[in-house]
């Protein structure tokens, strides 16, 4: 198992690529903080199943970005529970499509909170216990293939998604001497439930048509490449953005 007694917070749990990333993870030995806004009974008993085969620690947090008091809740219940951290995978994201002009500042604040600020502040905080164990350990950014090629129509969340990409890169310069890895994952459309309620069917099928495997990505498919990341085999791997987009054209 790749991951063996390792401690993993992941954010964005109870559904689509954060909930596979939950079910991997488990499955391959790790124990994990399952960071969500909603934690419904469904989602309880998600975990406890989990737990219940791979015989590994999956403790629900109330997690929600929108509140910086609430994030640092949401820490601080992690930190004071466990002695250290291996692994954060910055999951969690929300998504808006408006053309530049119809942009709000708004619309411009909400997913900038939710996208970029929120993953710092919570960073900032876990890195913290990362650190103090001197381990070392890995960061994962979820960014997206929108934040490299400029997708009409999703300029904020492009933008959003963009500076994540560099923060990842600049973090792992400030912490590679501490032997903690910092990448960014950037996965190409995916069968979510997000993409249901944000994407046309049409806009789909062109960009499935446009992919050299023809078809779009599976969550499980994006979480085996962060479970690559997050694990031993990419040890020499830091400052990265993987592409995870099944060859877009």
């Amino acid at each position: 198992m790749l991951l063996k007694n390792k401690n993993a917070v992941v954010t964005g749990c109870n559904r689509g690529i954060g909930k596979e990333i939950l079910k991997i993870f488990s499955d391959n030995g790790a124990n994990v903080y399952a960071c969500a806004r909603n934690i419904n009974d469904d989602f309880k008993t998600f975990c406890k199943n989990l737990e219940n085969k791979n015989k590994t620690k999956i403790i629900p947090i109330y997690l929600d970005l929108d509140n910086d008091d609430k994030i640092k809740e949401g820490a601080t219940s992690i930190t004071s529970d466990i002695k250290y951290i291996d692994i954060l995978v910055n999951n969690a994201a929300t998504i808006q499509t408006s053309l530049f002009q119809m942009t709000t500042q708004k619309d411009l604040k909400k997913v900038f909170q939710v996208n970029l600020f929120s993953q710092i502040l919570f960073t900032q905080y876990i890195l913290k216990s990362m650190i103090k164990n001197r381990k070392g350990g890995s960061v994962v950014f979820v960014s997206s293939t929108a934040a490299i090629d400029n997708n009409v129509g999703r300029g904020v969340y492009a933008s959003s998604k963009a500076a994540l990409i560099s923060q990842s890169k600049v973090l792992s310069k400030e912490l590679g001497k501490k032997n903690i890895r910092v990448n960014s994952i950037a996965p190409g459309i995916t069968e979510t439930e997000m993409l249901k309620q944000n994407t046309p069917e049409k806009l789909i099928n062109n960009i499935k048509e446009n992919t050299s495997l023809n078809r779009i990505a599976k969550p499980e498919e994006i979480a085996n490449a962060i479970l690559f990341l997050a694990s031993d085999l990419s040890a020499y791997v830091t400052g990265q953005t993987l592409r995870v987009d099944g060859g877009m054209l």
